[in-house]
């Protein structure tokens, strides 16, 4: 069984959680609740759950305030942690690219077995929690434009830094991330995701398989119907209906 904390600070949410956790993960055994910061704190320093679901917005404080605090205590975190909150853009993006866990209220069950099934994966993989410290430095300094990436692959979390990122390819639901001075790395999501992140930080969709970082772009080839050369050497092709906005982009570089 994975041991579980609810901290909510509403009794009825966490009866409908533990209502939800019942009926689609039974493998989750909840040992303990929390209703507040302070009490949240307590909860797990004192039962250490390897889960915990955790509401934003509480009485007392934030569930941020509940990791920080934590952090500054014993170091780091060790349990997995899934928030759960109501729609607040800014957090979701933090999550994103922290690569953390998030469900919406009210919680959907799909998206419940769906966290389940890679926290399974997460525990039997990793004890590094490196990602929840890089989501309280990104919620810490309140800024917008994230500079590192967590990617969760098969072996484990990996932070990198956005701008060494050379490019990302599609493969089925899969995106394969090409970085300065590493090894290729495979993630279960997929390139429209990423390009959804990505985007704002120079990074161009080029065709349906490519999204490039535009600083590592060396060449535009006009001939055989479009392509680009990186700084890793690959060609990789331009969609017709991408290659009008790549040169109107490479006009302002």
């Amino acid at each position: 069984m994975i041991k579980a904390i609810l901290i909510d600070d509403d009794q009825n949410l966490r009866e409908g959680m533990k209502g939800l956790l019942e009926r689609f993960a039974p493998n989750i055994e909840i040992i303990g609740e929390a209703d507040s910061v302070a009490t949240g704190i307590e909860a797990m320093d004192t039962l250490k759950p390897q889960v915990v679901f955790l509401d934003i917005q509480l009485n007392d404080g934030t569930g941020f305030d509940i990791l920080e605090q934590l952090a500054v205590k014993n170091g780091t975190i060790k349990s997995n942690i899934v928030f759960i909150t109501a729609h607040e853009q800014y957090a979701i993006k933090a999550f994103r690219f922290s690569a953390l866990d998030f469900l919406l209220k009210p919680v959907d069950p799909d998206e419940l077995q769906k966290v389940i099934v890679k926290i399974e994966s997460v525990l039997e993989k990793t004890n590094d929690y490196a990602h929840i410290d890089l989501l309280l430095e990104n919620i810490r300094k309140k800024v917008d434009n994230f500079k590192r990436i967590a990617l969760s692959t098969s072996d484990g979390i990996h932070l990198f830094d956005i701008s060494d990122i050379i490019r990302c390819e599609s493969e089925d639901n899969y995106t394969k991330f090409y970085i300065k001075n590493s090894k290729p790395v495979m993630i279960s999501k997929t390139l429209k995701e990423y390009e959804e992140l990505l985007t704002e930080h120079g990074f161009e969709r080029i065709h349906q398989s490519h999204l490039i970082n535009l600083n590592y772009l060396k060449s535009y080839i006009k001939k055989e119907g479009g392509y680009v050369i990186m700084a890793d050497e690959s060609h990789l092709p331009i969609s017709q209906r991408k290659r009008e906005r790549l040169q109107e982009i490479l006009k302002t570089i």
